[in-house]
């Protein structure tokens, strides 16, 4: 997950052993080193969100889910990165949590997913402030096996360097929130959630793709660019892709987009802008 802080620094009281890391912020994940409480965990955590999401849940996420191992325990990362090499030529790698922008741009643009490698205790089934396993591997890992969105999360982490030059990592990081950890896809009429915050969250789910509350627009990667967010809350905007194809056709403007975003006022989170899209759910006025 991106962290969009001056690399090396890292917020202060994470729960990751980054004594342990290489100096590209990656570890060994060992699977002896995961008890039966940790398994037990997974699947429980895989059991609930996998129920949640059967209609709620884009098809593209809910095909790759059920093609990688994950149903009966802690996922290992090598036999799932042989799953998503044939489809994507992506592969995960283990890491301590969070990790600073210059190596989580350098993975992604070598098709490297960073992963992080602990799972949270019994007692945080219902939430967690770092992200750890469970929402790395099930809500992100999946989607990289959609090869338009593998496309667009690549060319993503190339963009990283340009916009580090340009002093716009802000916009790029708004970009990633909204349309990688919060996405949603309009199919068959109605919104899937395609995005990783959204699906490792059985109340986000539901609040995003069912809930009158928040406000959903058709995606602009300009309004996105420039739209703040809530980090510990449920969000009040949602932007909705009528095809994984939208995002990365979008990769061509961005440098252009960035520099404007970076001079222009942001949108507070929840907050109405000229121009706006919405987008109603089926039944709505």
């Amino acid at each position: 997950m991106l962290v969009t802080t001056p690399p090396p620094a890292l917020p202060e009281g994470l729960r990751g052993d980054y004594a342990a890391a290489r100096p590209d912020f990656t570890v060994v994940q060992n699977m002896a080193d995961y008890s039966d409480a940790d398994h037990a965990t997974w699947r429980a955590l895989y059991g609930r969100q996998a129920e949640c999401l059967r209609e709620r849940a884009a098809a593209a996420y809910l095909a790759g889910l059920e093609r990688l191992p994950f149903r009966d325990g802690v996922p290992d990362f090598a036999a799932s990165s042989a799953v998503l090499r044939r489809a994507t030529g992506w592969t995960l790698v283990a890491v301590p949590g969070l990790i600073p922008d210059d190596a989580f741009f350098d993975h992604l643009a070598q098709r490297r997913f960073p992963v992080t490698h602990w799972i949270r205790k019994p007692e945080e089934l219902d939430y967690i402030v770092e992200p750890d396993i469970f929402h790395d591997a099930f809500g992100h890992v999946p989607m990289l096996a959609q090869p338009d969105f593998a496309e667009f999360l690549a060319a993503y982490g190339r963009m990283g360097a340009h916009a580090k030059r340009l002093g716009a990592l802000k916009p790029l990081a708004r970009l990633y929130w909204h349309m990688v950890e919060f996405g949603l896809l309009r199919e068959d009429g109605r919104v899937r959630a395609y995005g990783a915050g959204i699906l490792s969250s059985a109340t986000e789910t539901l609040h995003a793709t069912e809930s009158d509350k928040p406000r959903r627009l058709r995606f602009d990667p300009w309004r996105v660019l420039r739209s703040e967010y809530f980090i510990d809350d449920l969000q009040p905007t949602y932007f909705v892709i009528e095809d994984f194809s939208e995002l990365y056709a979008a990769v061509d403007r961005l440098p252009a987009l960035l520099e404007a975003a970076r001079d222009a006022a942001p949108i507070p989170p929840g907050a109405a802008a000229e121009g706006d899209q919405p987008y109603r759910l089926t039944g709505e006025e």
